[in-house]
């Protein structure tokens, strides 16, 4: 009843509804609209009350319980919504509920006590200062295709951020989003499934938005932003979150048509942050140099070493020197 009376607020917000409407509607009494509307204000709702008007909702918190409200019907991705005050980490969730749950769920975490990075490394998980969150994803595809969805990811935060905010976010290959050469986004890619059987593929990302340069550890402070630090001034998370999941729909939709990053790859091209930089790669415990030249259609990027051979890297850690120092 409340999410209810909740979402006709915000689907008329700035225009007022009567009690005796929402009274009558919900077949609730006109003091039990009235308590509503107390507890609303106090989980930081503005709410306007005026006799013989009603209630107007002036401005929202920038809670995520309720973006769910602002989801197109038509999306994919979404469909089934989990919000969560706290949780260890949203995948970790995400993979012990995937197999009951359907393409496309998004898991939600207002905080996460166990953030995942690359290789296992933590990630930090601010209380209601960024965006944590994780998909489950079931593509009817081969498991080797999976790496793709990676870039999926990236091309959706990266074009969602940049629509959302006024900054010049850039992808660095192949899983970190960057503003003013600094980390401002994760991506976390896992997966179930054996050779040629994908039982689902996991896609945890980690937006810092309103975080404040004292807030990160110590030993991260060099590398790692947030979009409020960059642009001087809060951040809506709400506007962002919905700007990413709207290109995430809309580039996972086109590869479950295509099988393919046709469309998606010029995306993470245009906004590589990598490609003709000197780079250094970690991989399997081996480091080379070389110039990132390229990047194929399934997303790997193309490097060129310092005897003008070129190979494809499919996954490694990529060092962009001069620019990003930090692998991870």
């Amino acid at each position: 009843m409340k999410d209810l009376i909740l979402k006709e607020l915000i689907e008329k917000k700035g225009c007022f509804i009567s009690g005796q409407e929402l009274s009558k509607k919900y077949q609730i009494t006109r003091a039990g609209i009235w308590k509503y509307m107390q507890k609303f204000k106090e989980e930081g709702y503005e709410i306007e009350s005026v006799s013989n008007k009603g209630y107007r909702l002036i401005s929202e918190p920038d809670k995520l319980e309720t973006i769910h409200f602002d989801f197109d019907e038509n999306w994919l991705i979404g469909k089934e919504y989990i919000y969560l005050d706290k949780v260890d980490s949203t995948n970790d969730y995400a993979k012990k509920i995937a197999a009951q749950k359907p393409d496309g769920s998004v898991i939600l975490a207002e905080k996460q006590e166990k953030g995942k990075g690359r290789l296992g490394r933590g990630w930090d998980s601010g209380y209601k200062t960024g965006i944590w969150m994780s998909f489950i994803l079931k593509p009817d595809i081969i498991t080797s295709d999976a790496v793709m969805v990676t870039q999926i990811a990236a091309a959706a935060v990266v074009k969602g951020i940049n629509e959302a905010v006024d900054c010049d976010a850039k992808i660095k290959w192949p899983n970190d989003i960057v503003v003013g050469n600094k980390k401002v986004c994760g991506i976390l890619t896992e997966l179930s499934g054996e050779i040629e059987s994908l039982k689902y593929i996991i896609v945890g990302i980690g937006i810092n938005v309103n975080q404040n340069a004292s807030e990160f550890p110590e030993e991260i402070k060099d590398k790692a932003t947030s979009l409020k630090i960059y642009t001087g001034k809060e951040v809506s998370r709400k506007k962002i979150l919905i700007s990413v999941l709207s290109y995430f729909d809309a580039y996972y939709k086109q590869f479950l048509k295509n099988h393919s990053l046709e469309g998606i790859i010029d995306v993470c091209k245009d906004y590589s942050a990598t490609l003709n930089k000197r780079v250094r790669i970690l991989h399997n415990g081996n480091e080379s140099e070389g110039k990132a030249i390229g990047m194929t259609e399934r997303g790997g990027l193309l490097v060129e070493d310092l005897h003008g051979n070129i190979s494809e890297i499919i996954s490694g850690e990529v060092s962009v020197r001069g620019l990003y120092n930090y692998a991870d």
